[in-house]
């Protein structure tokens, strides 16, 4: 048994997939299932993991956030606790605060591999940038950060691998696509895709904080933008090469591939948020 912690979000639900596909007996947790999982409920953490042997672990809104370190060690415990042999961590590339849950996990007793990965091309589509692409008119306090946007299919494909190859175990994965892009330039990777003009319009941090409050969500968000876009991600790395043995996946691709789905033409509303 394996169970998929945030089975329903961008990797989650493409883990238990690929698993799926591969005859693995798989149980996807989160707040809405049975057994449920809530990580703001410890209670729920047991029964979710019963019977199972590895864990692939994501956690909402961000490992970054204030005390989820604490949460991931008090996991760790319980889930080794529970019989756990293996966790396979989500984690945020170039994120302190992300570093803490790693180490969690690292010392927990538990086999374990830590996926960092920084900018999904999905949050395009499938997340918060969902509404402001399908608008024409992409608004965030990035400026000309440079970003390796990688691609949510080349995590999931790192993180199956990983679950079921004991090969992996005790790798750390930095993840990345191919070259690096501001905003501005997948602005028009999004224009060229969809046959019509999309425009990045750089905003302050203040006006940003101002949107996220209209929109009831935490202003932690833009804080998070403004540690992660300072240039510390500027480079590409060569995780997905290594632990798969292919190079990763090209947003022009994604773009291209996502544009013939009709989702930045449709009236779908947006996801909550979520960097991961």
């Amino acid at each position: 048994m394996i169970v998929v912690i945030g089975g329903n979000g961008k990797t989650g639900r493409r883990v238990a997939g690929r698993l799926t596909g591969r005859g693995e007996q798989v149980r996807v947790v989160s707040r809405s299932t049975s057994p449920r999982f809530d990580w703001d409920d410890a209670s729920t953490w047991e029964a979710a993991l019963a019977g199972a042997g590895a864990a692939y672990v994501t956690y909402h809104p961000d490992l970054a956030f204030p005390g989820v370190p604490e949460f991931n060690a008090r996991f760790s415990a319980t889930a080794r606790a529970a019989g756990l042999r293996k966790a396979v961590l989500l984690s945020g590339r170039g994120e302190e605060g992300a570093l803490a849950s790693e180490r969690a996990l690292q010392e927990s007793g538990l086999a374990w591999t830590v996926v960092r990965c920084n900018w999904f091309d999905q949050n395009f589509s499938e997340s918060f940038f969902l509404g402001p692409v399908s608008s024409g008119v992409l608004s965030i306090p990035a400026g000309e950060a440079r970003e390796p946007f990688v691609d949510a299919d080349d995590i999931a494909d790192v993180a199956t691998a990983a679950l079921l190859d004991p090969r992996h175990d005790g790798e750390v994965y930095e993840l990345s696509g191919p070259r690096l892009l501001t905003f501005t330039e997948v602005a028009r990777e999004l224009s060229a895709a969809t046959d019509r003009e999309i425009r990045y319009e750089p905003v302050s941090h203040e006006e940003y904080v101002a949107e996220l409050q209209r929109e009831g969500l935490p202003a932690d968000f833009a804080d998070l933008f403004a540690t992660i876009l300072d240039g510390r991600n500027a480079s590409v790395t060569d995780g997905v090469q290594r632990a798969l043995g292919r190079p990763p996946r090209d947003f022009s691709d994604y773009a291209a591939r996502t544009a013939a789905t009709g989702v930045w033409t449709s009236s779908r509303l947006p996801a909550a948020p979520s960097l991961r």
